[in-house]
């Protein structure tokens, strides 16, 4: 993760939204000169673009209102307890009317572009009816169809337990596995499946029957996992085979030796530390257990965080991780924790071109700097599709 390939004086060749030539700036010239579209980056990075593991960008309303509880000492369930929390996102998601929900969450994916994110995962999660997760699924293809950054996207609906349900946790898993999961593998575009296995969410015995169910209709796994306790989500998801495992505050070195040995790729979303007052997830130990480590905003209404940069620097300032494993883990570990490592995430002939400009001498100023914006252009699929000029 520490090696990221920096070729001092390098010149790229795009053709037909893919790279074709990568490599020192005199051999890509000579290979590749006379080409009608230049644009001249001498001083500055050109690097993949950012890759977002996890984010919830799809609902409606926000939780603002919930600040001053934070203030108070209020814990992530006495919010809850309040009416606050997931549940609240869920009743304003599911009166949104179709085009208000495509708007807001076009509007956030506008700002994660603009901070040089060209790919992210987008879940569903906020709707908890059969219905309105397959709504929220096919708004964000919709959003998908329409918009330059690439989605995948992830059907979520074991996210909370509805209030209609309260108290019948195994009845409301039953319906995720047994009527949300056919619905969505055959009229969306969903790629995965996730689960909050978690006090209060579900147990792994009930994830356990979500991904069984999931696996028989060709969706991939995906574990919210042991981010508020030690719930076993980082052995479960190297059990079941998960692509991912995600949060991973609290999980025990032999959950994350297991992931290790099953190829569990650790997704770690330090923004929802800073924004939950939960405590930083241990990054060097998890790298240390073996496992590949990649990055992602968490972008929800309880963290509401567009900026992969921003994630980029508190894994370096708070997580511990060299400011290299952070650009590894924000782009081609991304890439492959969503399934689109073979596409995206690296400067390679072949890859997509997805490339970012950054306004800085050095990609180490990714991780150095706590805010701001270094991202001078963004080109998707070989597209300038953000340019930001500088002032004059």
């Amino acid at each position: 993760m520490k090696d990221l390939g920096i070729v001092p004086d390098g010149a790229v060749y795009l053709e037909g939204g893919r790279l074709k030539e990568v490599g020192d700036t005199r051999d890509v010239l000579r290979l590749r000169g006379g080409t009608r579209e230049v644009i001249d980056a001498t001083g500055k990075v050109v690097m993949p673009g950012l890759v977002d593991a996890h984010t919830h960008a799809a609902f409606a309303g926000s939780r603002h209102h919930e600040l001053p509880w934070k203030a108070e000492g209020l814990s992530y369930k006495e919010i809850a307890a309040r009416g606050g929390g997931i549940l609240s996102t869920v009743r304003d998601t599911r009166a949104a009317p179709r085009e208000a929900l495509i708007a807001a969450t076009r509007k956030r994916l506008d700002g994660m572009l603009r901070f040089g994110t060209t790919t992210a995962e987008v879940k569903s999660g906020y709707g908890l009816t059969p219905e309105s997760e397959l709504e929220i699924l096919l708004a964000i293809e919709e959003i998908s169809n329409g918009h330059p950054m690439g989605i995948v996207s992830t059907f979520l609906g074991a996210h909370a337990v509805p209030p209609e349900f309260e108290g019948r946790g195994d009845a409301y898993a039953d319906l995720v596995a047994n009527e949300m999961i056919p619905a969505i593998a055959t009229r969306s575009g969903a790629r995965f499946c996730d689960a909050w296995v978690e006090e209060g969410s579900f147990t792994p015995e009930q994830a356990r029957r979500v991904f069984a169910a999931a696996k028989a209709r060709g969706l991939d796994a995906k574990v919210h996992a042991d981010e508020l306790s030690d719930s076993g989500g980082a052995a479960l998801a190297a059990e079941v085979g998960a692509t991912s495992a995600d949060h991973l505050i609290h999980s025990s070195d032999a959950g994350l030796r297991a992931m290790a040995d099953a190829g569990v790729i650790g997704v770690l979303l330090p923004a929802t530390s800073l924004a939950g007052r939960l405590p930083f997830v241990d990054a060097r130990k998890i790298i240390n257990a073996g496992v590949a480590v990649a990055l992602g905003t968490d972008l929800s209404p309880g963290s509401w965080n567009e900026s992969m940069q921003a994630s980029v620097a508190l894994a370096t300032h708070r997580l511990g991780m060299y400011p290299e494993e952070a650009v590894t883990a924000a782009t081609v570990n991304a890439a492959f924790a969503i399934g689109k490592g073979r596409e995206v995430g690296t400067l390679e002939p072949g890859m997509a071109a997805d490339l970012l400009v950054l306004d800085a001498d050095s990609v180490g100023h990714l991780g150095y700097r706590v805010s701001g914006n270094l991202v001078e252009k963004v080109i998707k699929a070989g597209r300038v599709v953000v340019d930001r000029a500088p002032l004059r």
